[in-house]
């Protein structure tokens, strides 16, 4: 049975009904989901490989996405240009995902499936992700794990010898593969060597200490990028015949975020303001294992791998305001209250439930810890059931780097957590073949929207970015380049080359002469403040406009009083900031203005005022089963334009983890 929505129409920045436009076209295969990505790939076009060496890909991130596709591209006999504002590629942030990839290999016999593993994600989402993309996720999932053990990720193993597997939030089979608690780490390195490889035999030239700070677009399509090279302050303009963002995510938009410091939103931004539409900016997921702020100087929160929900139990006080050491609270006076309000899937629940759970027991006084802002994830049980060297054996690394980061031995008291903003399922919007709406523009990993929907499931990140990098990006974008054989890259002197180069160099003019009194991380750091109140775990109509105001006042303020001290023709690390946070104050009047045009609630996105009387998500499919995909016209103003959203393998139903 299909669930067909209302059509929805287009909105202006202030949420009245603007102007009917037509639904946004994803491009996805009629017919049998199952067997779309089959047909597309049979219709592909393809690029003899006499012609590959002439046509040139520009690829942005040399995370999992794009050191897959680079190197994948690079092995096909394309030229490719990569670029990372670190210093090496394997410095990328994918590192820190840590828990595992999952893949629907169903080599325990639990129970999976390609089925459910598209329900499960279609449902973790809660119904707002494009469910041809899941399935095309759930049926390259089984070649990753194999392409990456080829590739050198040594995956932890059974006694036999068989790959092991655990389980993550959201699902009730093991299907999630894992190197320890250091998947995302060894990932990284395995396809950071990949792209070296091909570096070394001249496919791909690498640039590091590079970052992108504008898109080239000429002729009605993406022609190439404008970079800043971070150590000599130079400016210049790089020109090909496609472009592959797949620069993450933008969760440190919110200041204190799991995510690394230097991870940003500038080139996805940048793209935005060049035409691509953002697509569902406010879905944001809050970690519900990340470890609590201890000061308010605070720059960052530290994550803690969902995989430890499989042998912790999360619990508080059942008495607000409990002092006692943990160890001295019977098990009578701890409410294990995940276990207790979701008995079938316990401390497994995805993380947007698990983290509002969380947040319901800070606030209802029962937080513990020296702030009262956190809950305990225990392992005594696990350990009383199979001993301390097993648990070692699983989770040695992420207890040796919670002892580091607090000085409390997880082994003998509870860890100490609380949600904190991590990954977000809003990207650039992409269609089935992950091109944007600008032609010539393509996206992967994080930095697109396409597979999560309003939540998503733990283990599904790393497995989305190879994926794309691997399996997806390497034929669609060879199908668009197939149309432009024959035909050179853009000039890197060509007309809309320099007026972007000129567009860079003014912008960076204006951050260096403002002449204010306060660094830019102030005003980061206040932006954070706004958005955790504002527009956080969960939402309101009267806190979203508070926040806008606020946003909209703080952005103004920025322009006027920002200092950058001294000059663009070198390392200056403060005007690399002071450019993130001004893309920062942007994107966040567009996440404000989404969660605001939103009235409904679902998955992350969680609207006080449309809540069950369980406090749970309540789902308006009638009016809201599609993406709202945003562009921001050239004066500011926010446009949406819908993508609805059909469901034939997973009907639309109430998400229920009880």
């Amino acid at each position: 049975m299909t669930a067909t929505p209302a059509r929805p129409t287009a909105r202006a920045t202030d949420g009245r009904p603007a102007a009917p436009t037509p639904p946004l076209d994803a491009h996805v295969p009629p017919g049998d989901p199952l067997t779309a990505w089959d047909r597309r790939r049979a219709a592909y076009r393809l690029v003899s490989p006499a012609n590959r060496k002439n046509l040139t890909v520009i690829v942005v991130g040399t995370g999992l996405a794009g050191s897959g596709v680079a190197a994948a591209l690079g092995e096909l006999g394309y030229r490719v240009e990569s670029f990372t504002f670190h210093d090496a590629p394997r410095r990328a942030h994918s590192v820190a995902a840590q828990g595992g990839i999952n893949a629907a290999r169903a080599r325990k016999v639990d129970g999976d499936s390609i089925a459910r593993f598209v329900k499960d994600t279609v449902k973790g989402g809660d119904f707002r992700g494009r469910e041809a993309d899941v399935v095309r996720l759930a049926i390259e999932s089984i070649r990753v794990i194999d392409h990456l053990q080829a590739i050198g990720a040594p995956f932890a193993r059974e006694y036999g010898g068989q790959l092991a597997t655990r389980s993550f939030g959201g699902v009730q089979v093991s299907r999630t593969y894992y190197t320890r608690g250091q998947t995302g780490q060894q990932l990284q390195v395995a396809a950071a060597q990949a792209l070296l490889r091909q570096v070394a035999r001249g496919g791909v030239r690498l640039h590091t200490r590079t970052e992108m700070l504008d898109l080239i677009v000429a002729d009605g399509r993406a022609q190439g990028i404008v970079t800043r090279d971070l150590v000599t302050g130079e400016v210049r303009a790089w020109t090909g015949h496609a472009v592959v963002l797949a620069t993450g995510g933008y969760g440190s938009v919110y200041y204190q975020s799991t995510l690394a410091m230097n991870s940003n939103a500038t080139a996805t931004w940048r793209a935005h303001r060049r035409g691509a539409y953002f697509a569902s900016p406010s879905f944001v997921q809050f970690h519900p294992t990340a470890l609590p702020v201890s000061s308010e100087w605070q720059s960052k929160t530290t994550l803690m791998s969902e995989s430890l929900r499989n042998d912790g139990r999360i619990w508080v006080p059942r008495r607000p305001g409990d002092d006692r050491r943990p160890a001295d609270i019977p098990d009578d006076e701890r409410d294990y209250y995940l276990e207790r309000r979701y008995p079938a899937y316990g401390n497994l629940t995805p993380r947007d439930i698990a983290s509002r759970a969380a947040r319901t027991e800070i606030e209802a006084g029962r937080g513990v810890g020296p702030l009262k802002n956190s809950v305990y994830l225990d392992f005594r049980d696990a350990i009383g059931r199979v001993g301390r060297a097993t648990i070692e054996e699983r989770y040695g690394n992420l207890f040796h780097m919670y002892r580091d980061v607090t000085g409390e031995d997880p082994y003998t008291e509870p860890m100490r957590i609380a949600p904190g903003a991590h990954f977000t399922m809003g990207g650039l919007w992409s269609d089935y073949d992950q091109m944007t709406s600008v032609p010539g523009l393509f996206v992967g990993g994080e930095a697109g929207n396409n597979y999560h929907g309003a939540n998503r499931l733990g283990a599904n990140s790393l497995l989305s970015a190879c994926v794309d990098g691997w399996f997806t990006l390497p034929e669609s974008v060879p199908n668009w380049l197939a149309g432009l054989v024959g035909t050179p890259p853009l000039a890197s002197d060509a007309p809309e080359a320099s007026a972007a180069v000129d567009d860079v160099r003014r912008r960076t003019e204006r951050l260096l002469t403002t002449g204010g009194t306060r660094r830019p991380l102030f005003f980061h750091r206040k932006l954070g403040e706004i958005l955790y109140v504002g527009c956080g775990v969960s939402r309101s109509d009267v806190g979203l406009r508070d926040a806008l105001d606020r946003v909209r006042g703080l952005r103004e303020e920025f322009w006027v009083d920002v200092k950058v001290a001294g000059s663009g023709d070198r390392l200056n690390q403060e005007l690399e900031r002071a450019g993130r946070v001004a893309d920062f104050l942007e994107l966040a009047e567009l996440m404000i203005t989404d969660a605001l045009d939103r009235t409904e609630s679902c998955g992350a996105h969680f609207r006080e005022e449309y809540a069950t009387p369980e406090g749970e998500a309540r789902r308006d499919d009638e009016h809201w089963s599609h993406v709202s995909a945003w562009e921001t016209t050239q004066e500011g103003a926010h446009v949406k334009h819908p993508e609805p959203l059909s469901f034939t393998l997973v009907p639309l139903a109430v998400r229920d983890y009880r």
